[in-house]
């Protein structure tokens, strides 16, 4: 009754609001403002994890089997409810922060509804982005699920005691998807079953989830201590073990067999529609595969050239093959002992960069940021990340650096784009400054789409040689070695899901195009196979930022200020790209003014 109660009286505002905005200023919506707080409020309802990962701890003890077909009927219903109460406003009534929101907002709920009517919920876990690969991260007791207090402890018990229905529930669904001929590839589903293993262990303080027990802050009281002691210990032999050990045996013996062979989306039921879908989503753009495919095609050709001419600058003789192979193979590129002095190395280029990062930046974050060695039990299957902060500052932006073995980290390998990509200006600028944005509704605070937050951090590694880096030949190799695996990315992974091209085929063009080992291209095309049209953003969205950039150069000549440019872009949060190009041909047009 109280929920019948909430939503009339929601529509009787809208209603009203729909008569108020023909007389409305353009001061801020207040009942516009008011909508998208309340959507704001349920979501988290919704996604309790995501309000973790936010910073929001009143979730903190929450987690659903979000994948269900009713669950997902009720995530359909509540987009369908806030697409329609966001229509009843006219836009051209807003001002333009407004016209943001909503134009943001409407894509969001839209996008959101058509994805639900595909049978993604039939994989609902794979071997790179998955619910299991953060469950283990939130339950390491190091990363974003907090663990300083009592009640911190108990909340993640609460949250561990709900992972035994969600693996049920996971080969419940896997077996759907057995049934309707939805599957992973075969080579996935390999590297997910190691995954699993590595959390069946006998003794349970030997597991990564007794992290927080090993942590725990001494100024707990004993009773305390020992009562989260047993209760970690029992949650970890009887829920956490079993499951995965459940997982693990159920995909090598049950799904393996059922897996495909082939390699892209294109060949399940209706995938061909379901990947055009995502590529929508992904990359926030109504471009074709074959559009993209042709974009990385030039884009291929044209860093090559650029590689030839830098490889030609350093004496080499060879061609671009036998210079990658000398890359990976002298051992004057693999110069670390341990994983500090590569920490060490990624803080130094930080340091190189900062008084040039003061020109070209005229808001920089207060989040804090540091540097840190990705876990060992997701390390064999993890890229370099960042996780993003807390929007109160309490917990930091991290950049992580998976290293297995230090001595074969090889320096020619980006390490000056990685930093600007992951780290500084790109995703930590960009994330952090969208989060302490208290002036943005919250969910433009903390959401957002692939294409801008990628296609921003890839353009910041266009900007080493103006923050002072990519001095050194080798390291700019890397950059354009960085550059060209993503436009790569958009050859195979168009190709992989919308036209045939084989894993192999995949692995083969990859390793040719580009200084990389087989074991590397290998886990990069088994990321795409995986999550299909993810890694199209990132290339589309760069190429972008770059256009308007030198559009607005040419048209402003000395009025352009590449700090204003900078701030402007980042300073209402991520956007689709269209979004974001209408706003900043305004900003333009207010600087020739």
């Amino acid at each position: 009754m109280k929920k019948t109660i909430i939503l009339l009286s929601l529509f009787s505002m809208f209603a009203a609001c729909k008569l108020s905005n023909e007389n409305q200023t353009r001061e801020d919506n207040k009942e516009l403002s008011v909508l998208l707080d309340k959507y704001y409020e349920e979501r988290l309802v919704f996604f309790p994890v995501e309000a973790t990962l936010t910073g929001d701890s009143r979730f903190n003890d929450k987690m659903y089997v979000d994948f269900t077909d009713s669950y997902r009927q009720k995530e359909k219903e509540f987009f369908n409810r806030y697409l329609v109460y966001v229509t009843r406003f006219e836009r051209e009534t807003l001002n333009d922060n407004d016209k943001l929101s909503y134009d943001i907002f409407k894509r969001e709920m839209e996008i959101n509804i058509e994805g639900l009517s595909f049978h993604d919920n039939y994989i609902p876990l794979n071997q790179f982005q998955s619910s299991h690969l953060v469950f283990g991260q939130l339950g390491s007791g190091s990363v974003i699920q907090p663990f300083k207090t009592v009640k911190d402890y108990d909340n993640w018990l609460q949250r561990m005691a709900v992972f035994p229905a969600y693996a049920d529930s996971a080969i419940v669904y896997f077996k759907k998807g057995m049934g309707a001929d939805f599957v992973l590839p075969q080579a996935v589903v390999v590297k997910m079953v190691p995954q699993m293993q590595a959390m069946v262990v006998s003794d349970a303080s030997k597991n990564l989830f007794y992290g927080p027990i090993t942590l725990m802050p001494a100024t707990f009281a004993e009773e305390d201590k020992k009562r989260l002691t047993d209760a970690y210990t029992k949650a970890i032999n009887e829920q956490i073990t079993p499951s995965f050990k459940k997982l693990g045996d159920f995909l090598q013996n049950e799904y393996l067999p059922k897996a495909r062979k082939t390699s892209g989306i294109g060949a399940v039921k209706d995938g061909d529609k379901y990947y055009n879908w995502l590529i929508r989503q992904q990359t926030t753009t109504n471009k074709t595969p074959d559009e993209i495919y042709n974009i990385g095609l030039s884009e291929v050709k044209r860093i090559r050239t650029e590689m030839e001419r830098v490889k030609n600058e350093t004496g080499f003789t060879g061609d671009l093959k036998a210079f990658f192979t000398y890359l990976n193979k002298d051992k004057k590129f693999t110069p670390y002992k341990t994983p500090k002095e590569i920490l060490d190395a990624f803080e130094k280029i930080h340091k190189t960069m900062l008084p040039n990062l003061q020109k070209m930046f005229g808001h920089t974050p207060k989040t804090p940021f540091e540097i840190r060695q990705t876990e060992a039990f997701r390390a064999a299957s993890a890229s370099a990340e960042y996780n993003q902060g807390s929007s109160d500052g309490t917990r930091p932006g991290i950049f992580y650096i998976p290293i297995l073995d230090a001595t074969t980290f090889n320096t020619t390998s980006g390490m000056e784009s990685l930093f600007l990509h992951e780290a500084i200006p790109g995703h930590h600028y960009q994330v952090s400054l969208q989060q302490e944005n208290d002036k943005l509704p919250r969910f433009r605070r903390f959401g957002g789409n692939n294409a801008y937050a990628e296609g921003w951090a890839l353009y910041c590694e266009s900007l080493g040689k103006e923050l002072g880096l990519y001095t050194d030949p080798y390291q700019y190799i890397g950059a354009l070695g960085d550059e060209i695996h993503r436009a790569i990315r958009l050859v195979v992974d168009v190709g992989m899901h919308a036209k045939g091209m084989t894993r192999e085929e995949a692995i083969k063009y990859m390793m040719e195009n580009e200084q990389i080992s087989e074991e590397g291209a290998t886990a990069e095309i088994e990321r795409y196979m995986a999550i299909p049209a993810q890694a199209l953003g990132y290339k589309i969205g760069a190429l972008k930022i770059r256009e308007i950039r030198t559009r607005y150069e040419q048209q402003l000549g000395t009025a352009f200020k590449i700090s204003d440019f900078h701030d402007n872009i980042l300073k209402d949060g991520n956007m689709p790209l269209d979004v974001m190009e209408n706003k900043m041909d305004a900003w333009a047009a207010r600087q020739k003014k």
